[in-house]
């Protein structure tokens, strides 16, 4: 690609520097170093996105910053949890779906991944890119590689969970990675 964007990541998790780094060609990516981030308690994946984005800009000011926010909507759960999805299980997300789930059959399990960027210039312009994976909520756990709902979702196409996919698999095809090439076309137009 060429251009190189230096950019700060509005959070503490090592999974998600992993893929967006992945995922983002022609980035440089790392941690915000802060001792606390801002509340996710927007409304919607944007709002959250925009506040850890807004609040790394306040840390650094003159750099690059990334908020992200994401999380899965699984129709038998009334399109939940969504923006909760971090908080929803904190951990065993992918054994809260499968309880919630319990005898829960056909529509009522198909599901979808949803993530939100918004990156901020160092001269404040906003920049935004939505990605989202279709699928459905598997039976039971299976898999190794990826986090969170990856041991329990199967994406429409596919026969195995993205936990058993793997993380090569989502460098090219997950909810971040369809995020992260709609904020590339935002920022640098082909």
């Amino acid at each position: 690609m060429g251009h190189l964007i230096h950019a700060v990541l509005a959070s503490g998790n090592e999974n998600k520097l992993r893929e967006l780094g992945n995922a983002l060609d022609g980035w440089s990516l790392e941690l915000l170093d802060a001792d606390e981030y801002p509340p996710e308690d927007g409304e919607t994946y944007l709002d959250n996105a925009r506040g850890k984005a807004e609040f790394a800009q306040t840390l650094e000011p003159d750099r690059w910053v990334l908020g992200e926010d994401s999380g899965v909507e699984i129709d038998g759960l009334g399109g939940g949890p969504g923006v909760l999805s971090a908080r929803w299980a904190a951990g065993r997300e992918a054994d809260r779906a499968l309880e919630e789930l319990e005898g829960v059959e056909g529509d009522g399990r198909r599901a979808r991944y949803v993530c939100e960027l918004v990156a901020v210039s160092p001269d404040g312009v906003e920049y935004r890119g939505t990605g989202m994976l279709e699928g459905r909520i598997a039976e039971e756990m299976s898999g190794s590689e990826g986090f969170g709902f990856d041991p329990v979702f199967i994406p429409d196409g596919e026969e195995r969970t993205v936990a058993e996919l793997g993380n090569e698999w989502k460098r090219e095809h997950s909810h971040r990675a369809r995020a992260a090439r709609a904020l590339r076309a935002s920022i640098m137009p082909s």
